[in-house]
């Protein structure tokens, strides 16, 4: 994966395994130094955007834009997009959550409270519950009570899914807290998300508890109409627009560019599918020139079919659009209408269509209208897709909240929860159905191995029941 400037100028905090702190490099164990919160968050929230949120190949936030058919591989068919994976495939992400943000939000956390500092203990609690939520949606039960507890502890057990979303629940609650206590140091320019803006963070905090309250819809134990009813009350404090969005925006530089960018241009064999290229064409969606690009040889939009035996000429496939994809677009980690959607979605369930239709529609022209598509074309696309129908009216709303959040590994997460958009498996499938998870990293099995490591790309998380 490249690295940014951002990245390299950190380099001495970035040296780390384990729970150690960033700057614990020939550091004398029996007088150690203290952290200065400011040093800690940059770079955690650089790796956060960069290597978790959004990824190089091989990394995780990839791997679900494989399954859910928007990106495909100019190769031979054995590769992601056919579901053939090893372990190995999955280190990289799994050491960046870790070694890289988990060990050092530890540290932050703990320094920012010894010290007063409420705002940055606030802040490293939400990018932990966000960290440890991205990590057991794709992989299920995971280490954290037991983990990054320092030197004796190699082996730490790994908890169950349920008992991590009660962890990510309480933190966000106690990031909440401590953003209303307001002591201490004020966050400022170190803070690439929201340059200090506590308010916003706030409204991430309650945004960030209605996703994972809708993660559970069909959770055992649980009812899809109270997991909705608990997100229309957190959303009650959550984002109120497009300026509350979560997201990083990359300078553009040689040195620091949007990693989809990276992950397609300009050697890379990475392109769109045709599974995306021919939905939207079909749809007519004026999105299409914002989230597809032209083929250089012929000009049109044309995809890639996944699953493919031949390798064909690249410059005959499209590739993802400048809204996502160009060297200095901006990536969005929560935007304003993944919350849109999920008040649709927490509505219908609650209510039905005609309460969800509202929020609905509200998402499609927000995201529309983010990308500059003229008023004209979004009404027309309106008149034909804007109404939720009485039957299929989940389905619809999925497959217009996958363009929403176009490349968001939520979509993944939504997919397996409600089915939709529908998919059908791609041939060479190396696997008998469409993954449901993520198989353990061979770092981690030969270092702490569980018997949980023993699941298969098909078997289900605890939270994604039949």
């Amino acid at each position: 994966m490249k690295k940014s400037i951002l990245y390299i100028g950190a380099l001495f905090l970035l040296a780390v395994t384990g729970c150690k702190k960033f700057v614990d490099v020939n550091q004398d164990p029996n007088n150690p130094l203290a952290v200065q919160e400011k040093i800690l968050l940059a770079p955690i929230e650089y790796n956060i955007a960069h290597g978790i949120a959004c990824g190089g190949e091989p990394d995780a936030a990839t791997y679900t834009n494989h399954f859910m058919q928007i990106v495909c591989y100019n190769q031979v068919a054995l590769n992601y997009g056919t579901y053939y994976f090893v372990n190995t495939n999955m280190n990289q992400t799994w050491n960046t959550a870790y070694q890289i943000c988990l060990g050092n939000l530890k540290v932050l956390r703990q320094e920012s409270a010894a010290n007063g500092n409420s705002n940055y203990t606030a802040i490293s609690e939400v990018l932990t519950a966000y960290t440890l939520a991205f990590l057991t949606d794709l992989w299920g039960d995971v280490p954290y009570s037991k983990a990054l507890q320092g030197a004796g502890n190699f082996l730490p057990a790994y908890d169950r899914q349920e008992v991590i979303y009660d962890s990510v629940q309480a933190l966000l609650d106690q990031a909440i807290v401590d953003i209303d206590k307001k002591a201490g140091a004020a966050v400022g320019s170190d803070d690439y998300f929201y340059k200090g803006n506590m308010t916003q963070w706030r409204k991430l905090a309650y945004s960030l508890k209605a996703r994972y309250y809708m993660h559970l819809t069909k959770a055992p134990g649980h009812n899809a109409a109270t997991q909705a009813g608990l997100a229309m009350t957190a959303l009650q404090n959550g984002m109120t627009g497009t300026a509350d969005e979560w997201k990083f925006a990359y300078p553009g530089s040689s040195t620091s560019q949007n990693i989809w960018y990276v992950n397609m241009q300009p050697l890379s064999t990475l392109v769109a599918s045709s599974a995306i290229v021919d939905t939207l064409k079909a749809r007519n969606d004026p999105r299409l020139p914002f989230l597809i690009t032209k083929s250089i040889n012929n000009g049109t939009y044309t995809g890639r079919a996944i699953g493919t035996n031949a390798i064909g000429n690249l410059q005959s496939y499209s590739l993802l659009g400048s809204a996502y994809c160009s060297v200095n677009s901006t990536e969005y980690i929560m935007p304003y209408t993944e919350v849109l959607f999920i008040q649709a979605e927490a509505n219908l369930i609650q209510s039905g269509v005609a309460a969800a239709q509202p929020f609905y529609t509200n998402g499609i022209t927000t995201h529309m209208t983010r990308l500059g598509v003229a008023t004209a074309d979004i009404n027309t696309y309106l008149a034909a897709r804007g109404t939720l129908p009485a039957t299929g009216a989940m389905e619809m709303l999925m497959q217009e909240k996958v363009m929403a959040d176009f490349l968001s590994p939520e979509n993944y997460n939504d997919w397996r929860r409600t089915g939709s958009p529908h998919l059908n498996i791609v041939p060479n499938a190396q696997a008998p159905a469409i993954p449901r998870r993520l198989i353990y990293p061979q770092t981690e099995i030969n270092a702490n191995p569980q018997p949980q490591q023993s699941a298969t790309l098909v078997d289900r998380v605890w939270w994604d029941a039949q």
